[in-house]
């Protein structure tokens, strides 16, 4: 007799969570099996392409299920590729990234949580509504077959088993029904159609099963019973299949099985292209970013299959690093099945197929901003951060594909809009298109270069995400309007009375300006009176080149600034408010004073900017001295 072992710790967890919990989707468990008996028989019918393999033929593929109710049992059946001993210990003792027990642990206060039919949880779904599970398996090619058994979570054993054909056999031991469970309803033939119809129509071998019906006899009225084999599914793959014909609930199923996604999809993009090279492409659009996203595990790519072949399942050349957020598979006629990684990067036709698709993905998005705008800006939420990075990225390249489907938030609209919208609200004499970056919304409407163009009723465009400014920089124009930051250089809004009035109050104030700047020589590059301030005493600028955006995104970055790149700091000051007249009699009274005076303007512009000041303490008792000085 076998020893039996103990599962895996990972494996322990995940069978726990089957035989504990109260799923409302239990009858997924059929859907992952026939899955999984599908993908075997994939691997053994791309071997036999590849090897030519004489004894193995495509029609011989069958998925057999068989209900014995009298001892409760159920069991799926295939002549798939099979599996060693090695492989029924590392195959059912291994779950897939799923994100299944984070998903569990963030979300297990709540009511109702359903992670199953939400992640591909494989063979383990078994437990679901089985207490015993058998395995028999034969790899093709093999003499030896196995038998792998459990009983719920107390381990499980294998030892050699005789069997004829390669191929694997699950037999699930129903688990005894309770006054919340029907488990007897999963032997009943309609339960079972109505599940394959539901889940597993698509798969594209026969999913067969005796069935027992009443039938009229030939040349009569006398009906008799009759026990024949039926096949379950249309084994028209999904992507074959007329749009006309699938309902939405057929795509959501599809998408979120086949790509372990417990959201529906945001987008579905059926194309089928017919010409030089043919192709089906059946693409979705997530309404939220995977777990791992953002991580480095994270690996983007379409599968890839050949007249219905599986080839393989990450084919990375098909879609753009800016659309890697895309998921789906491409299934043309043209390819090679012995293609490999290495060749298709020099595959002509598949380059051909990616170009379309890049093509069509645009499209399908540039419909969704005109015709869907509230769902296009929920895609904008999740994935429009990549979409800017694509414009960034590769020195600009993609830019001119990309830049329709920007959308930054607009002073003037109070929500997101795009460039085409903003310039088509210019006035008359604006020559650029004005925008100003920032830690959040809010926090940018707040800041006092905002105000002049505000009062002047300009439209400026937020930038609160680290890669926007890159982004605009690398633009550089859109639709011949430069982009032009209102916190650095010159605005030249002022009119020729005000230029005239603010020259003439420089002149006039040269020499205090001049001790603020020698105060700061060290900090700032210039000190001037201000044309960009209304209500505000004093604001930095930063001069033509980095901005204090950039800075601080440099600055922030794991490797810091090595080359220490920073803005050019300008510190303004407003001629029109109170504080330049103080300064001005400070200056009249004591001019070895106006340093601290300098020191105490410059570190709050910076902390108005977001920037750390030097000195807190120092700031701190300054300021302590001014107020103690005023009560005197």
């Amino acid at each position: 007799m076998a020893k039996k072992k103990a599962f895996k710790a990972e494996s322990k967890r995940l069978m726990d969570l089957m035989i504990n919990s109260i799923y409302t989707h239990k009858e997924i468990f059929l859907r992952e099996l026939i899955s999984n008996a599908s993908d075997a028989i994939d691997k053994l019918y791309y071997k036999a392409l590849k090897e030519n393999l004489s004894d193995v033929k495509k029609e011989d593929f069958k998925i057999e299920l068989s209900v014995d109710k009298e001892n409760r049992t159920l069991t799926i059946r295939d002549n798939g590729i099979g599996m060693s001993k090695e492989e029924l210990e590392n195959n059912l003792g291994t779950i897939a990234k799923s994100g299944s027990f984070d998903f569990k642990a963030e979300h297990d206060k709540e009511e109702e949580i359903d992670i199953i039919g939400q992640f591909g949880v494989g063979f383990y779904s078994a437990f679901m509504v089985a207490d015993k599970v058998e395995v028999i398996s034969k790899q093709y090619g093999s003499d030896d077959a196995y038998r792998w058994y459990s009983e719920n979570s107390d381990g499980y054993e294998i030892i050699n088993y005789g069997k004829d054909g390669y191929g694997t056999e699950i037999t699930l031991f129903l688990k005894p029904n309770t006054d919340d469970e029907n488990y007897d309803e999963y032997l009943e033939t309609y339960t079972i159609e109505r599940l394959i119809k539901k889940y597993s129509d698509y798969i594209r071998y026969p999913i067969m099963m005796q069935v027992t019906e009443e039938k009229k006899k030939e040349d009569s009225d006398e009906v008799e019973t009759v026990v024949e084999d039926k096949t379950l599914n249309s084994m028209v793959p999904i992507w074959k299949r007329s749009k006309s014909e699938i309902s939405e609930e057929e795509y959501d199923n599809f998408y979120m099985d086949k790509f372990q996604d417990y959201n529906k999809p945001l987008e579905v993009i059926h194309t089928s292209v017919e010409g030089t090279v043919s192709y089906d492409a059946l693409l979705f659009i997530p309404s939220k970013p995977p777990m791992n996203y953002y991580s480095n595990d994270y690996e983007k790519g379409l599968q890839l299959y050949s007249s219905g072949v599986f080839i393989m399942d990450k084919a990375s050349e098909l879609i753009p690093e800016h659309f890697r957020f895309v998921r789906g598979l491409v299934d043309s006629q043209d390819l090679s099945l012995n293609i490999s990684r290495e060749m298709l990067q020099h595959d002509r036709q598949l380059r051909a197929i990616a170009s379309r698709i890049e093509k069509k993905i645009k499209s399908e998005l540039l419909k969704m901003l005109r015709t869907e705008r509230e769902k296009y800006e929920e895609f904008w939420s999740a994935f429009g951060t990549q979409i800017k990075y694509g414009v960034y990225a590769d020195f600009g390249s993609h830019k001119e594909l990309l830049q329709d489907l920007l959308m930054f938030y607009s002073s003037k609209e109070k929500k997101l809009v795009t460039l085409d919208e903003y310039v088509s609200r210019m006035k008359e004499d604006q020559k650029e298109i004005y925008y100003i970056s920032g830690d959040d919304v809010d926090s940018i409407d707040k800041m006092p270069q905002v105000e002049l163009l505000k009062n002047k009723e300009y439209e400026i465009l937020y930038l609160s995400d680290d890669v926007d400014e890159f982004a605009l920089q690398m633009m550089q124009n859109f639709k011949e309007k430069t982009f032009k930051n209102i916190a650095q250089g010159d605005l030249d809004l002022a009119d020729e009375d005000e230029k005239k009035k603010l020259e003439e109050e420089s002149k006039e104030n040269k020499d205090l300006l001049e001790a603020l700047q020698d105060a700061l020589k060290d900090q700032v590059s210039e000190v001037k009176l201000s044309a960009r301030l209304v209500s505000h005493p004093v604001v930095l600028s930063a001069a033509d080149g980095m901005s204090f955006e950039m800075e601080k995104v440099l600055s922030q970055m794991p490797e810091g600034n090595p080359m220490g790149m920073k803005a050019t700091k300008i510190l303004e000051i407003n001629p029109n408010h109170e504080l330049f007249k103080a300064l001005q009699n400070v200056y009249a009274k004591n001019k070895d004073e106006i340093a601290d005076y300098a020191s105490i303007l410059y570190d709050q512009a910076l902390l108005m900017e977001g920037f750390k000041i030097e000195d807190p303490i120092a700031y701190a008792d300054k300021i302590a001295k001014l107020i103690v000085k005023a009560n005197v």
